[in-house]
């Protein structure tokens, strides 16, 4: 394989994605939960299992807390909501449904469930390599570490867990393998650790459907969080608004959120092509990573080639192609015959407008050009006869953060894999957002999303520090995916997404084969990320023959390239 690389201007690469989830909740009966309609959890193939991460705060000097002294606030407060469980056993993912298994997922009392999920992030000692921060910040006094906006959760989340401990065995703290005391915590970080506290334990009322005790939770973290102040009060926010939407729709009646007005616009799968999205991709590093990969890879692949037809899934602006264009004017060799692009999707949004975009470039470098769409409002009207494949075409399909969104149709997905399989092509690339928003426990998808978007506004937080309106644009975008995870249940979830794990699994039943990345692309990934003043956060990894792009350790994003056998 040719080892060929290719030069980057600094464009806006794609447009932001909302993050997503699946299936029905399960419902407390008598403290187990129940699927309302169709249990289709038996059947799906979609259905992962939470994912086990924990925070490992030693490096930074945090510790856990003195019970009698930094929990007294937080013990006041949730005495007063007749917040007492026990501790449940550790126990395997909850949630998982292996492929081709078709027994029922394991179901947990509502209030086991919610500590074993949040246990799942601290019961490992040991952390992966790509978990750790790159280096500390060094701005920040050595003796106060700021936390991260996601190590503020993670940190509520086990104190969380001691606490309902503590209810039961006041010794069970001083056990704990970080130790007795948070010593290295500033007095913001504790103050906003307690709010996330109080967050949890509401999402575990609702959860219980205890919807009274859960408002008065809500209402005291609004009372304590600001949206004009940090990320993790910010977000903090935002779940109690998706919290309280969910309450509205379980009581049937609608709950005012502050700020809310205006914001009942259907959730999108991607954000539109505008001015403020663009400025926020060209300042976060993971998604261009990942453009700038796929494109490497699909060079590679494509090489020799004298005519080369792109399948693009998700095109939206069309922008990412330009890059590819300026590869193949610079290619030595048989010059290109043909560049011919399929745009295809369910919504017929701006793809005529990229096409015309794309083939006044490609005039420009003397590139012989075709753009074609392929529209289908019904995915399972898909054929191959659709695509116009010819013969000495070299077919690539990009597939960007679209795959996710055909999982509540996984009759839609099962057939365009299979036309794309049939279709023959030199390469699929793939970028998915690495996360479970998936699982049918509604507080499997809560904590999951509250680490995620916590992560994903420290990033915004970091890498924005002087567009404060655009920083706010886009936590209000993604607010929409928010609430969609947490308060919207069967089709209305249109928020969904698993790990790569999961792909993995799924793609198999089509004998589908993951390729290694090159050193090129690899190099390639690198260069990206260090175009990037915030570089030294943005981290990547393998994970197989998977690129890992994530933020502070944590993965954001996966890119994995596949062939047919």
């Amino acid at each position: 394989m040719a080892n060929i690389s290719f030069s980057f201007p600094s464009f806006g690469f794609g447009e932001g994605y909302v993050l997503d989830g699946l299936d029905k909740e399960r419902r407390a009966t008598k403290g187990v939960r129940e699927h309302r309609g169709e249990d289709v959890a038996e059947l799906h193939p979609f259905f992962s299992g939470f994912g086990s991460q924990q925070g490992n705060l030693s490096s930074k000097g945090v510790h856990l807390p003195d019970p009698s002294q930094q929990l007294v606030a937080s013990s006041m407060v949730l005495d007063r909501f007749n917040l007492k469980v026990s501790s449940p056993p550790a126990l395997g993912s909850e949630d998982s449904l292996e492929f081709g298994n078709t027994r029922k997922p394991m179901v947990l009392p509502s209030s086991k469930a919610s500590l074993e999920l949040l246990s799942n992030y601290w019961t490992v000692l040991k952390k992966s390599k790509r978990d750790q921060p790159r280096e500390p910040n060094s701005e920040v006094p050595v003796s106060q570490p700021k936390l991260s906006t996601e190590e503020i959760m993670r940190v509520a989340g086990t104190r969380y867990i001691q606490f309902q401990d503590q209810r039961d065995n006041y010794f069970s703290l001083l056990t704990h393998p970080y130790g007795p005391t948070f010593s290295g915590l500033s007095e913001e970080d504790l103050k906003e650790v307690e709010l996330a506290q109080l967050l949890l334990a509401a999402a575990e009322k609702v959860g219980d459907q205890q919807f009274d005790c859960a408002s008065r939770l809500l209402s005291y973290c609004e009372l304590l969080a600001s949206k004009r102040v940090s990320p993790a009060q910010r977000i903090v926010l935002h779940f109690v608004e998706a919290l309280r939407d969910r309450m509205g729709k379980e009581t049937g009646r609608s709950i005012s959120m502050k700020g809310t007005e205006g914001k009942a616009e259907p959730v999108s799968q991607g954000l539109s092509f505008n001015l403020t999205t663009l400025k926020c991709r060209m300042q976060l590093p993971f998604t261009q990573v990942a453009e700038f990969t796929a494109l490497q890879v699909i060079i590679e692949h494509t090489v020799s080639a004298a005519r080369i037809h792109l399948i693009d899934l998700q095109i939206r602006s069309g922008i990412q192609w330009i890059v590819f264009m300026q590869a193949l004017a610079e290619r030595k060799g048989e010059p290109i015959e043909l560049l011919k692009i399929t745009a295809f999707g369910s919504e017929c949004r701006d793809m005529e407008e990229a096409g015309k975009r794309l083939a006044s470039v490609a005039e420009s470098m003397k590139i012989p050009f075709s753009f074609q769409v392929v529209f289908l409002p019904n995915l399972e009207d898909i054929r191959e006869e659709l695509f116009n494949i010819e013969d000495g075409e070299a077919v690539a399909v990009y597939a960007p953060l679209v795959l996710r969104t055909m999982i509540a149709r996984l009759t839609s997905l099962e057939k365009l894999i299979g036309v794309i399989r049939n279709l023959d092509p030199s390469v699929m690339v793939m970028t998915e957002v690495e996360a479970n928003h998936n699982s049918p426990s509604f507080v499997a998808r809560f904590v999951e999303a509250l680490f995620f978007y916590s992560t994903y506004f420290d990033c915004l937080e970091t890498c924005m520090t002087q567009e404060t309106e655009d920083k706010t644009i886009m936590e209000e975008l993604f607010s929409n995916g928010i609430r969609n995870i947490v308060s919207a249940e069967g089709h209305e979830r249109v928020t969904r997404s698993v790990k790569i794990d999961v792909w993995r699994a799924f793609f198999a039943r089509y004998r589908m084969v993951e390729i290694e990345f090159s050193d090129a692309s690899i190099y390639h990934a690198h260069l990206v990320a260090k175009h990037f003043t915030c570089e030294r956060f943005c981290t990547l990894d393998r994970d197989g023959n998977c690129l890992l792009v994530g933020w502070k350790g944590t993965p954001m994003f996966s890119l994995s390239a596949w062939k047919f056998q």
